[in-house]
């Protein structure tokens, strides 16, 4: 199929290959048996530019375009499809919403550190009552004395619970009006107080990929936090599933094309 793509994408792909055959393939049993999220190969993820593959370079990406951003996920999931997942959840709903929706503040000081696999940023969505009825939240924040006071439960949050994991973009209920939510997004450091998580365990699949269970009792972020405009929460929440999408599709070609080798 490469025969009908240009040469860089060609050598992209040979590059991540490589990177997928030398590192990844040697720990993927170990690290899936174990349940455990493996942080070296993330940071080596980072070191290897696969967060932040589209971002631009200015904010420590890489400037490449959705297809090698795809190609990668594929190669990736090709050998394990917990660090394609990775790969793709940070990308898509980590690290993509920040850029589209955020002010120049909030993109100067979080997507630099997303790049490098220094941290990882999670989308909270699913609650028990939420998920592909993304309305259903039930977590809630009110704005007090200029900052979002957060109370409510997340489940299943990928790159939400490792030790590098740097907080999550949490979709909300901001206001009531008459029986209809206000839903925004906030951003939302781990170190904020009031902030607690814990790891997902005894998964069928995806056993080595960082997905966590999160509370939130009385947790203060600044008002600043708010990503994109106050309402427009699940503007934020559908463009980012939007374009995580392409990559969901690559882990399972990936996977096929893998399975079929093998």
């Amino acid at each position: 199929m490469d025969i009908l793509l240009p040469k860089h994408y060609t050598e992209y792909r040979q590059r991540i290959r490589k990177f997928a055959e030398s590192e990844v393939l040697p720990v993927a049993l170990e690290q899936d048996a174990k349940e455990e999220f493996p942080v070296f190969l993330a940071k080596r993820m980072g070191e290897m530019g696969l967060f932040g593959i589209t971002l631009p370079k200015e904010y420590g990406g890489q400037g490449l375009d959705a297809l090698s951003y795809i190609i990668a996920v594929e190669e990736l999931a090709r050998i394990d499809s917990s660090p394609a997942a990775t790969v793709a959840a940070h990308n898509s709903l980590g690290i993509e919403p920040i850029f589209a929706f955020g002010t120049d503040e909030q993109k100067q000081y979080y997507l630099p550190r997303l790049t490098t696999g220094e941290q990882v940023w999670g989308f909270g969505l699913t609650e028990e009552n939420a998920g592909s009825d993304a309305r259903g939240v039930e977590t809630e924040a009110k704005l007090t004395d200029d900052n979002w006071v957060i109370n409510g439960n997340k489940r299943f949050i990928t790159n939400s619970s490792s030790e590098i994991s740097g907080g999550v973009t949490l979709l909300t209920i901001t206001d009531h009006i008459g029986e209809k939510k206000e839903i925004s997004s906030i951003l939302v450091d781990r170190g904020s107080p009031g902030y607690y998580t814990e790891p997902v365990k005894g998964k069928l699949v995806w056993r080595a990929i960082d997905n966590g269970n999160l509370r939130f009792e009385n947790c203060r972020v600044p008002q600043k936090n708010l990503l994109g405009r106050r309402g427009e929460g699940m503007k934020v929440m559908v463009s980012a599933l939007n374009g995580g999408r392409l990559s969901i599709g690559a882990v399972g070609l990936g996977l096929a094309q893998g399975a079929y080798e093998r």
